[in-house]
């Protein structure tokens, strides 16, 4: 599978986000087309991940088959052949879109990303460590590093495409997009972290903290949309390694955030774009750590085309 940097198709391109490049596809239809783009700190890299954008839509399409029954989500077809059948246009794409692309509902997106934390860890765990807090909320005092947080923190944040997402309060979220809808939104949430942590956790994975993203569809619901508990939404931790009061091996992109961590303590990077260049064996690495965590999973190994 070649690596992609991004795509061009016979579509109307409609955006492009920091790894998805989308389409419209007629009829309430998107094309998601995930590249091999990586973000982190809300920057994007200017290198590829190999295999990234088939880990992401492929752990994506089997987290919404387990999720059917929880929640409604976008997902039309992940199936290569299915989607060329809707959009024969497409045929001449086809070793370059299999395996990396989805067929959704078309919605109009929550400017939120809906975060659910089940340990204390990442930026939470930098904001409580210095003032006791979460988005301005009181923590109780005493937590460690990668403590289980009981019960789970509903912690939303700002959409940005661009930049860094802002966390808010539960109260600023209701004012942005009404008491009602931000009640769903956190429910559906809840039910849906409470459905993949189980499940991970059967598979020997703690998902330490997750995203979702939610959109309204055309008949007027609201549903799950974008990516579920990947590696780039998610931070997935080893249960038999887990010990609270240090920070956790992940597989996820952890060996990314820990080089760019490294770059900005020594003064090499200011944490904005553009980002320092990535060694070969911080790419391999990361590479390696999606792929151990769609196997892990999911019990299989990544369909390649």
């Amino acid at each position: 599978m070649s690596t992609m940097l991004s795509s061009d198709l016979p579509l109307p391109k409609i955006g492009r986000g920091k790894v998805r490049d989308i389409y419209d596809a007629g009829d309430d239809r998107l094309l998601l087309v995930t590249t091999d783009r990586i973000s982190a700190f809300d920057v994007v890299m200017a290198e590829t991940i190999p295999f990234k954008g088939a880990v992401l839509t492929q752990l994506s399409a089997w987290w919404f088959g387990q999720l059917g029954g929880v929640v409604p989500h976008h997902m039309i077809s992940a199936d290569i052949d299915a989607i060329i059948e809707a959009l024969p246009q497409l045929a001449a794409h086809r070793a370059a879109l299999a395996g990396r692309t989805m067929l959704c509902r078309r919605t109009t997106v929550f400017p939120i990303e809906c975060v659910i934390r089940g340990y204390l860890t990442g930026s939470a765990w930098k904001e409580y460590s210095a003032s006791g807090t979460l988005a301005g909320e009181t923590l109780p005092a005493g937590l460690l590093e990668s403590a289980k947080l009981e019960p789970w923190i509903f912690s939303p944040a700002t959409k940005a495409e661009t930049g860094h997402d802002e966390n808010i309060t539960v109260t600023r979220m209701a004012e942005l997009i009404g008491a009602e809808t931000a009640y769903m939104l956190e429910s559906m949430s809840r039910a849906v972290y409470t459905q993949g942590e189980t499940i991970a956790r059967e598979q020997g994975i703690i998902i330490a903290d997750t995203k979702f993203e939610f959109g309204r569809d055309a008949e007027g619901r609201i549903i799950l949309i974008d990516e579920v508990m990947t590696p780039d939404s998610s931070r997935f931790w080893a249960a038999a390694a887990y010990q609270p009061g240090r920070s956790q091996p992940s597989f996820d992109k952890q060996p990314l955030r820990d080089y760019l961590d490294a770059e900005r303590r020594a003064g090499r990077w200011n944490g904005e774009a553009p980002p320092p260049p990535l060694p070969q064996s911080v790419i391999e690495a990361t590479s390696l750590r999606y792929r151990d965590a769609y196997r892990r999973l999911t019990g299989a190994e990544l369909a390649i085309a």
